[in-house]
Parts: structure tokens; sequence; C-alpha cells
């Protein structure tokens, strides 16, 4: 490790998704229940509609965004009609996507711990623009972050240089002082590439401890959701 990154955390960026909410994975199983699709099928769907774009990552066409969220529904339920299933008559999915989910707040009180004590604490999320409503009803960004940082209004999406650049930038900080914390190890890989440190989420507890001792704050941890 070269000397200048041996400093500690000075700013916390969390992802939204998986993160800041129950993993992503239960999310879709709850979503295709209640619209009698078999997850595997629409992941499938969902990957083909994502090549149509040139990219293996299903969820960059819509939070950068390429296409807007009804075009992608309607690409995705071509598909999955052409596999048998019945169309997906939605024009968006924020709202069972959002319905019922719950805010980690057991993390949510160990940032704002880190956050008492002067650490930056920042949102960096690849977002859907047709979502920025729910997720803010869902989580109101003023009490708990410093800044925020969506995809949809930078026109950049981890793990993408671009969105870490700016990132770093509001929270003025070097890159060797910033953290991510994120449920996706792409994301967690770009991060270390921009000069960043990275924590893939993997569990509350794992990751409450992890950043207290990258930022040399005590870690505050409660009963993991």
């Amino acid at each position: 490790m070269n000397e200048r990154d041996t400093g500690a955390v000075t700013a916390v960026w969390t992802d939204f998704g998986g993160v800041l909410t129950p993993p992503i994975a239960d999310t879709m199983r709850t979503f295709c229940s209640r619209h009698g699709l078999d997850p595997r099928a629409l992941g499938e769907a969902t990957l083909k509609v994502a090549r149509e774009f040139g990219t293996d990552d299903i969820m960059e066409p819509v939070d950068t965004p390429l296409v807007s969220e009804r075009e992608w529904i309607r690409r995705i339920s071509d598909v999955l009609v052409g596999e048998g299933y019945p169309p997906m008559e939605l024009e968006t999915i924020a709202d069972a996507w959002f319905d019922g989910r719950e805010v980690n707040a057991v993390w949510l009180r160990a940032l704002a711990a880190q956050r008492e004590t002067g650490i930056h604490v920042g949102m960096l999320s690849n977002m859907v623009p047709t979502w920025d409503d729910h997720w803010r009803r869902m989580l109101a960004p003023e009490p708990h972050f410093d800044a925020v940082v969506l995809s949809f209004e930078v026109g950049y999406r981890k793990p993408e240089p671009g969105m870490f650049r700016l990132a770093q930038e509001l929270a003025g900080v070097p890159a060797h002082e910033c953290v991510l914390v994120d449920d996706i190890e792409a994301n967690c890989a770009g991060a270390r590439a921009a000069g960043w440190k990275a924590i893939h989420f993997t569990s509350t507890t794992h990751a409450i401890k992890e950043l207290a001792a990258l930022t040399s704050r005590p870690a505050t941890i409660g009963s993991n959701p």
C-alpha cells in the first residue's frame, strides 16, 4: 500500500438498494410473486434487453438512462411474452418494487454515528429517474446525508470513474479518504480503481465493523435486520 493511502477514511458513500434496503434478490422475489413471474425468466429477459444496448448490466439502460422506463418494461415484456408469459402491463415497476420495502435502520444509525464525529456521509446510487420520488418517500435524504449522487442526474453510473470523481469532489477530500459501501462487487472494484477504499456489503454487522476500522471511529451495532 502506498504511504499516502494509509490515512483514515473521512468520507463514506453508501449505496441505496441492497444496502439501505433489503437484498435486491429478496425484492425481486417479492415482485415476481406478485406478478406471477419466474425470477429467473425475468432476469434472463432483462439481460437480453440490456444486451440490446451493448451491456450485460441489466439496469444500465434505465438508470443512466439510455431508454425510458416505460420502453424498457415494454421490451422486457415482449421477451417474456415470447416465452409464454402474460404481458407486463406496467408503465413503472416502482410502485410494486418499493411497496413494503423497509429501510435498514441499523445501518442508518451506524452512518449517523459516523456523521456525528465529523465523517462526511453521502449516498451514491444507480437510480432509475422514475424511482426518485419513491426512494425519497422511503428515506428522506436531508437528515441523513451530506450529499446524494444519482446516476440519472449526473450522467455517470457505478462503476464508471466519473461517478466516483464527482462524489469525491463533493466530499472535498482525496480519493484515498473515500470509501464506497456497496452490495455489488463490480462497483466496489470500480471504486478501488478510482483510488477509493471499498466495503463489499454482505451483512450489516460486517459492514459496520469494517467501516469503524477504516474511519477509526467506534462501531455502532444494533440488531441485524
